[in-house]
């Protein structure tokens, strides 16, 4: 009977997966569905897979998408749930999306979220978990950074065989862990640093203020604690040296190997480096790892680029202080003249606590040459005034009640041909959805 049950909810499952391809719907349906008939559906299929989980703050949605790619170029069979859909519900219809009666050796891919990851770790039974950072984020979902730690910390003693390729430069991961851990971080000076606060720069074994020998950003960097032997562990995996940051990619040496990885900023060196980690300890040539890395394009509103008219639509994905800031930093690299857009909503994914734009360096646009700056999302005034306080020129403005008023802002700007588009988490789920029903996108996930 549990047989049966387990088929009917496999198939009942891809067909609704179809259904809501075709719709543009979501992706959670499907594997809500099948998880109702068989509650253990998780654990039967991640069974037929060698599993790569991917959590953290920021990054886990581009992290496993690299990892992926480079999969796949080195000839591997990999699954991934590109859609971001990252509870429980969502990586039951990864699975549904692409189950197949015939086993032959495959890799799925996961990113999953932090507070997730313990529920589930145990029946995904990963290979390999990498954790990309910890920062503030969602503060009605998570507290303190340190409530972020123990859910992880937790979802590696439920997967005590995994291997665990975490952020050495995130001081609350270089303490002592039960799992097998291998470490990658900045081995060389990252340039001009941004703080965001003092948020996890403190000693996680005696609790006093890290001295820092190195900073990349956020509460990244090279650490050692004065009172105590605490430091930043070996690192395994190594930037060695930051060639260039240019407006597009990124180009630099990890442990010996030259790599461009075709996507701009830190914080994505960060996620081709954890990628890389990831694919070197699977036995992936770093000659496969660096030409996949030059060759990826970016997904789902993480540096997604969309033509819509004459403007190129470039959507950056934004969601707390240190990532936001990040973000930035990558979009004032543009020379030419620009559009600027900016959706904030305040949606249960998004967070509802939207305080944490004024901890963000939206200043920084202030040097850009924006010739329109379109605000919109549920809570636009908000951003409408930080932007002001940021000081930029509100007769550029064009607040935008709907994302139809985006789309035709977008739509009769005359002044560019580039437009970034800054969006919380749902804002740009609900405005590719938007643009997939109008006929700008090929497919929503």
């Amino acid at each position: 009977m549990g047989t049966i049950r387990t088929l009917f909810a496999i198939y009942l499952g891809k067909l609704l997966v179809i259904l809501t391809g075709l719709l543009g719907g979501g992706t959670n349906l499907p594997g809500e569905m099948a998880l109702r008939f068989c509650p253990n559906i998780l654990k039967i299929l991640a069974a037929d897979y060698r599993v790569i989980a991917v959590t953290g703050t920021n990054g886990k949605t581009t992290t496993a998408a690299m990892i992926q790619q480079i999969l796949q170029h080195h000839g591997f069979v990999a699954i991934n749930n590109s859609s971001g859909a990252n509870l429980k519900a969502g990586l039951i219809s990864c699975f549904l999306r692409h189950y197949k009666r015939k086993k032959t050796e495959r890799f799925a891919v996961l990113e999953v979220d932090e507070a997730y990851l313990p529920r589930v770790s145990a029946d995904l039974n990963p290979e390999i978990i990498a954790v990309t950072n910890i920062f503030r984020d969602q503060l009605d979902r998570f507290g303190a950074v340190e409530t972020t730690r123990d859910l992880i910390f937790e979802a590696f003693s439920n997967a005590p065989d995994c291997k665990l390729v975490l952020n050495a430069d995130l001081p609350m991961l270089g303490v002592s862990l039960p799992n097998k851990a291998i470490y990658y971080g900045f081995g060389c000076n990252a340039g001009e640093t941004q703080e965001n606060g003092t948020e996890g720069k403190f000693c996680p074994v005696c609790g006093a203020a890290l001295s820092y020998q190195l900073s990349t950003y956020g509460n990244l960097g090279d650490y050692a604690c004065a009172s105590c032997e605490f430091h930043r562990p070996v690192l395994d995996y190594a930037v060695e040296t930051l060639i260039a940051l240019r407006a597009h990619e990124t180009e630099a040496v990890i442990n010996g190997q030259g790599i461009i990885i075709s996507q701009p900023g830190l914080y994505n060196l960060y996620n081709g480096l954890c990628a890389y980690a990831c694919t070197a300890e699977l036995g992936i040539p770093a000659s496969v790892i660096a030409e996949s890395l030059s060759e990826q394009e970016s997904r789902f509103g993480r540096q997604e680029l969309i033509q819509i008219g004459d403007q190129q639509v470039r959507i950056v994905l934004v969601k707390n202080p240190a990532g936001c800031s990040e973000a930035i930093k990558t979009v004032v690299l543009e020379q030419d003249a620009v559009t600027l857009a900016v959706l904030l909503n305040d949606r249960l994914g998004d967070g509802t606590d939207v305080s944490w734009i004024y901890d963000a360096s939206f200043e920084s646009l202030g040097s850009m040459n924006l010739k329109r700056v379109l605000v919109g999302g549920t809570r636009l005034y908000d951003m409408a005034i930080r932007l002001q306080t940021a000081g930029l020129e509100t007769d550029k403005f064009v607040l935008c009640e709907s994302y139809k008023d985006v789309l035709e802002a977008i739509l009769s700007t005359s002044e560019t041909k580039k437009v970034y588009l800054l969006a919380t988490y749902s804002a740009m789920v609900e405005f590719r959805r938007f643009l997939f029903k109008k006929g700008y996108l090929k497919k929503m996930w």
